[in-house]
């Protein structure tokens, strides 16, 4: 393997797998999805700042925002934080996972790139039952009896400290990455996103 495709948001996940790859000197194409998430545009904005310097290859945006559209998820339509309560059921998108897999899988053939990276962990959130390891693993197992592509995600048994533990020793710029799921322009600290990236880092680093 010489090159692959990477799906990336500008979090820490997925970009901390891009710098594992480059280290390997794998040819990485980065792969983004606008699917209407209120924080597209700090998504992108982040993801092109904090890619490696040495990647030659450029991200590429496709637009599936009209599946989700008129979705009540607050992942599509950001809310007051300061007068509206948002829960954990607010930030579920049923089948996200599923059509990222899906539209990879036919974008990577398409461009005769056979493995398809992602960030994706062992997810400790209640409604993400599309990000846990027994999901992707049966996801594996549906990609492999239809076409070529094989998908990799290196961090499917890792907890958040783990991959900050292998960010720190690839010198991913942590600090840039975003990962909020509550405000598309500052991370709110409160929603899972956050707190889990917070507590993973106080192992760390003195925050």
């Amino acid at each position: 393997m010489k090159e692959a495709i990477v799906l990336t948001s500008g979090g820490l996940d997925s970009t901390t797998v891009v710098y594992q790859l480059v280290s390997q000197n794998i040819r990485v194409k980065p792969l983004f999805f606008n699917y209407g998430q209120h924080c597209m545009d700090t998504e992108w904005t982040r993801l092109n700042d904090v890619l490696p310097s040495s990647l030659v290859a450029v991200p590429e945006k496709i637009d599936i925002s009209d599946v989700f559209s008129g979705s009540k998820s607050r992942l599509i339509k950001e809310a007051d934080l300061w007068s509206e309560k948002v829960i954990d059921d607010d930030l579920y998108i049923p089948y996200r996972t599923m059509l990222f897999f899906a539209a990879a899988a036919a974008r990577a053939q398409t461009l005769n790139t056979l493995d398809v990276f992602t960030g994706f962990i062992n997810s400790n959130h209640a409604k993400e039952i599309d990000c846990t390891s027994a999901f992707m693993n049966k996801l594996d197992g549906l990609t492999e009896s239809i076409g070529p592509v094989k998908f990799h995600s290196p961090f499917r048994y890792s907890s958040k400290a783990e991959v900050v533990k292998v960010a720190l020793q690839l010198g991913v710029p942590i600090g840039r990455t975003y990962s909020c799921q509550a405000s598309s322009q500052y991370p709110c600290g409160a929603c899972p996103n956050c707190v889990e990236r917070l507590s993973a880092l106080s192992e760390f680093i003195d925050i």
